[in-house]
């Protein structure tokens, strides 16, 4: 497995899913075929190949391989046992940095490829509780929300195309790579309310309006399968989401704040229902 590639310039044609390619761009690579996503740090790609996702090449710092018990060592050790032949690109702080554009804190990129996506069926076929994002743009809203679901109990999250990509270098970086351990996918266009209704859950939008639930209500707790809806930080979810849902719901706040951040409140709602 370990071919081992020392790199001493920022131009090498080997680095150009590191370098030269944007995260849209590595999405839409293979067409019609999966891209490839950039996942960082030893414990985020470990997680990313225990469910599933292959490795295409590594890039690593030249110090964290002379750790003989460090990370990064440990990590093409677990690369090996699953017999992947990947090449390993090596470099020092200063070229991976001029790569990069920014410090490698635990010094490993991977390039992995990606999956096709499951349908929203086979998704929530199990499930009793999801989260819902529309229209969450901000990867680390996304990273954050998604680390919050795994930890919380709930069971699976879907996205709108209106969303960040959640494989995306940074949110999977903020969710500590818990995307991995969550099923998820997209939703498809058009009416998704009504598509999660059909699937026995009842919905629930987060917003402030005049007749909502707080979150803790037992109207809300009772109900078997909830699917909750996240909206876009400032705007919200969309008007005519929140006039489909079952429930709007509200976090109560004190001292005349109004709202939290979307991930803030996502770990809130999170907790209450499932307490």
């Amino acid at each position: 497995m370990k071919t081992l590639i020392t790199i001493d310039n920022y131009e090498a044609p080997e680095l150009y899913v590191y370098k030269e390619q944007s995260e849209v761009q590595l999405y839409h690579i293979n067409e019609p075929e999966p891209g490839i996503f950039i996942a960082e740090s030893p414990k985020v790609i470990e997680r990313a190949l225990a469910a599933g996702y292959e490795p295409i090449s590594l890039l690593i710092e030249d110090k964290q391989l002379r750790q003989e018990k460090g990370e990064a060592s440990l990590l093409l050790d677990k690369i090996s046992a699953l017999s992947f032949e990947v090449p390993v690109y090596t470099a020092s702080d200063e070229v991976l940095t001029g790569i990069t554009g920014f410090h490698l804190t635990r010094g490993v990129l991977c390039a992995m490829k990606r999956k096709e996506l499951p349908s929203v069926e086979s998704i929530c076929n199990d499930a009793k509780k999801i989260a819902v994002l529309e229209n969450v743009t901000n990867p680390t809203n996304a990273g954050a929300i998604i680390r919050s679901a795994a930890a919380l109990n709930i069971d699976a999250v879907l996205f709108s195309h209106g969303c960040t990509d959640p494989l995306y270098r940074r949110a999977i970086r903020v969710s500590m790579g818990n995307i991995f351990l969550m099923p998820w996918t997209f939703l498809p266009e058009g009416d998704t309310v009504g598509l999660l209704k059909s699937l026995g859950f009842s919905t629930v939008a987060m917003a402030l309006r005049d007749n909502s639930y707080s979150i803790d209500d037992p109207k809300i707790r009772s109900n078997e399968k909830l699917a909750i809806y996240l909206g876009a930080e400032g705007d919200g979810l969309m008007q005519e989401t929140i006039d489909a849902c079952d429930f709007c719901v509200k976090i109560p706040m004190s001292h005349d704040v109004d709202s939290l951040n979307v991930a803030a409140a996502s770990a809130v709602a999170f907790w209450a229902i499932s307490h």
